[in-house]
């Protein structure tokens, strides 16, 4: 351990010398490293890192903590928490990176599980960046943008109570077969894109949502986003309210969408030639539960290509009549109930 790490320890509430000499199994509960008032991200790093494969929990202080490289959880059984939004990371000038990776920061990550980020803010200051990447092409890492939080090829974690604001690219982007993740309380606004990005996605949880004011969508689908459940959210202000392509068997329960520049929800296929040999790129069998829509620059939903069939709508509140509410390539493409 390294004299900067022991300076940070001293606050810490579980000695992580102590505990590296008990034996794993003697160990009631992970180490939890807290950190004091000035840390800088290198430190934040170098306390993540120092846990060992058995894990732990950083806890971060209240205040700006400005960074010009992302904090990285890139082993299983890591956590990271703010003390609420008053914990604020800060993308510094011409920073170009994400505020947080959940994974490997890699191209071609490997399977990391049971990480866990919450109780903090993010304001990306996307006015001071320059691209939506983080490497340049053929670096390792070219592939991962410039999100809030990018989780990327991620089982069995958390992110819980944060706030996410100005980023480059998106606010929260889950990519690379993340699946059982859990995403509740978060308020994410004026990104770039989307306030939540997800491609190849499954089994997921979203609750609790307050999506607004991006350029692009609130909630942005692609890519193989299926068995996912998004309940309650409120979508507002965005260009649109959820995209969709290439996404199935999801369920959406009480979204709430109001003002969106054109489309309330639009469902699509996915036209891209990297994907024309895919099965089923197209928006199938999901379920809409007590959707509310109004005021939305275009139709509350709008059905774009024949292929996306099966989708069913049940106690929809959209304003004005139904029918005009309704867009479809063809008609009897979306069941209402």
């Amino acid at each position: 351990m390294t004299d900067s790490l022991k300076r940070l320890c001293r606050t810490t509430k579980r000695s992580l010398a102590i505990a590296f000499l008990v034996p794993a199994a003697a160990i009631a509960a992970q180490p939890v490293i807290t950190l004091p008032a000035g840390v800088t991200v290198p430190e934040i790093q170098q306390a993540l890192d120092s846990l060992s494969t058995n894990g732990g929990e950083v806890v971060l202080p209240a205040g700006r903590i400005e960074l010009a490289e992302p904090i990285v959880l890139g082993h299983d059984h890591l956590s990271l928490r703010g003390a609420g939004k008053a914990t604020q990371l800060f993308v510094a000038d011409n920073a170009n990176c994400p505020a947080i990776i959940m994974g490997q920061p890699v191209n071609h990550p490997h399977e990391v599980t049971d990480l866990h980020v919450s109780d903090l803010a993010i304001d990306g200051n996307r006015a001071h960046q320059q691209r939506e990447r983080w490497k340049l092409s053929g670096q390792e890492g070219s592939q991962v943008c410039n999100n809030g939080i990018t989780v990327q090829n991620v089982t069995g974690s958390t992110i819980d109570n944060v706030a996410i604001a100005h980023t480059r690219s998106g606010g929260i982007v889950t990519t690379a077969n993340t699946h059982d993740l859990t995403v509740r309380s978060v308020d994410s606004s004026d990104n770039y894109f989307d306030g939540i990005a997800c491609f190849q996605t499954e089994n997921c949880t979203f609750s609790n949502l307050y999506l607004h004011d991006n350029r692009g969508a609130g909630i942005s689908l692609d890519g193989n986003f299926h068995h996912n459940t998004f309940d309650g959210a409120v979508l507002a202000s965005n260009d649109l309210g959820i995209f969709m392509r290439w996404s199935h068997d999801n369920q959406f329960r009480n979204i709430s969408i109001r003002g969106s520049r054109h489309y309330g929800v639009f469902m699509a296929e996915n036209i891209d030639a990297a994907f024309r040999d895919k099965a089923d790129p197209a928006c199938t069998s999901n379920s809409f539960t007590e959707l509310a829509a109004d005021e939305c620059g275009s139709a509350a939903i709008r059905v774009n290509d024949v292929t996306c069939t099966n989708n069913l709508v049940t106690g929809a509140k959209l304003r004005g009549d139904l029918q005009a509410q309704l867009s479809m390539a063809t008609p009897g493409l979306l069941l209402v109930k």
